[in-house]
């Protein structure tokens, strides 16, 4: 059996199984889904653990592996354009497409009752928002270290690029020295995600059993119709904007490029982690797509760390969803706030499963929604995660190929790269 099938095999065989306890009431069994549940959170928490180090190293590595500040600064500022409207893209074609369909859904009122008042969506507290220029100051971590324990994402990466560039100045033996020491780093931390998705299937068992054990069937028609909805929009923002700007813009032939994301999209699919696909994007970058050694070593890493279209589609759909359940009625100015928002929030997306959901608080603030929805899109985030997983993915190759195109990888080289 593949590793895909394993998966929807321990998905499907939780909500079965959890379904199952709800529908038959008291018994020794209700104990079972607060025994799995811990296998849940512990696969979670592994996968998290390896995120800070893996993107922070790579991303350092490859800004000092680049050895000229001038010509990070002038593929930076590309790829951060590039990211900018890929996300902008992303999101107004997601609230284009679901909009419409979300505007007129009237859920039942038991069964949003119901989902209100689970146990799961009841443990998911709404943060205090920091004002903009609360955030813009924080956007320079006083201690990065703090900054790690708090998983502030962003902040660490104004530190790492910061601290790649000041590197490029520094005597080149001394920072071979250290972009070595970051590159074993990050093959280490490759290494272990590797060992924990190896449990995939029974972590995604220990968080589905609970989830169908709190909701049982009465919530399944607007659980699965949320499902259906992501994953359709996700897949069709990859059809019908990814590919034809990597052939049009990018100018890669359609099967090359096909071919060459292939085994990334696979393995994002089904780990529903985009840093568990590292190795095959960069294989792919260096072999399938032949992207020169200065933008793969760059482009890579901060891509992996910032650029998530998938995260984006994730976050629009998802509020859409919550307002309908929620009875929120968005006005234009409202969905405005919420396009922007979600721009400005997919960037401290880490690339774990659920991450999109788990950092949507501001979204749903935007939008005047309880952030208590946060905990019940994470229960059902299984599969839409894995269509928006694919869609991050194959985001970075289709950046990457535009940029190889303009010939904003092919920095001159200074002779002092580590």
């Amino acid at each position: 059996m593949s590793f895909t099938l394993k998966v929807l095999a321990g998905l499907l065989a939780g909500l079965a199984l959890g379904i199952g306890i709800a529908s038959a009431g008291e018994g020794p069994w209700q104990g079972l889904p607060g025994l799995v549940e811990p296998i849940g959170l512990l696969f979670v928490g592994a996968i998290r653990m390896t995120v800070i180090p893996l993107v922070i190293a790579g991303l350092i590595a490859g800004v000092a592996g680049m050895g000229d500040a001038r010509a990070v600064g002038r593929l930076g500022g590309r790829a951060v354009l590039l990211f900018l409207a890929f996300v902008a893209a992303a999101t107004l074609f997601s609230v284009g497409a679901a909009y419409p369909l979300l505007r007129g859904l009237a859920f039942d009122p038991g069964t949003a009752a119901r989902l209100r008042a689970g146990d799961l969506a009841a443990g998911a507290g709404t943060p205090a928002l920091p004002s903009w220029s609360q955030w813009l100051v924080d956007l320079v971590p006083v201690n990065p270290f703090k900054a790690a324990s708090d998983g502030a994402i962003l902040p660490l990466i104004v530190f790492a690029l910061a601290f790649g560039l000041a590197l490029t100045a520094v005597d080149p033996g001394r920072r071979r020295a250290v972009v070595t020491l970051l590159h074993g780093v990050t093959d280490a931390m490759l290494v272990l995600v590797g060992w924990v998705l190896v449990f995939t299937p029974l972590g995604v068992f220990g968080l589905a059993l609970p989830l169908g054990a709190r909701l049982g069937l009465t919530a399944a028609g607007a659980l699965l119709a949320y499902i259906g909805l992501l994953s359709a929009v996700s897949a069709a923002f990859i059809g019908l904007v990814l590919y034809p700007a990597a052939v049009l813009i990018g100018r890669v032939p359609l099967g090359q490029f096909a071919r060459a994301a292939a085994a990334a999209q696979t393995v994002a699919f089904s780990s529903r982690s985009s840093l568990a696909a590292l190795p095959a994007v960069y294989a792919a970058a260096r072999g399938g797509l032949g992207w020169p050694e200065e933008l793969t070593s760059f482009f890579v890493p901060l891509a992996a760390s910032t650029f998530r279209v998938g995260g984006a589609i994730a976050q629009a759909v998802a509020v859409l969803f919550a307002a309908a359940l929620y009875g929120v009625a968005l006005a234009p100015a409202q969905l405005a706030a919420v396009v922007l928002t979600v721009v400005v929030t997919s960037f401290t997306i880490p690339g774990i499963p659920a991450g999109a959901v788990i950092t949507m608080a501001p979204v749903l603030a935007s939008a005047g929604v309880p952030a208590e929805a946060i905990g019940l899109l994470i229960g059902v985030d299984t599969i839409p995660d894995m269509f928006r997983t694919m869609a991050n993915v194959t985001g970075w190759f289709t950046g990457g190929s535009i940029l190889a195109r303009t010939g904003a990888g092919r920095m001159p080289k200074t002779g002092t790269a580590a």
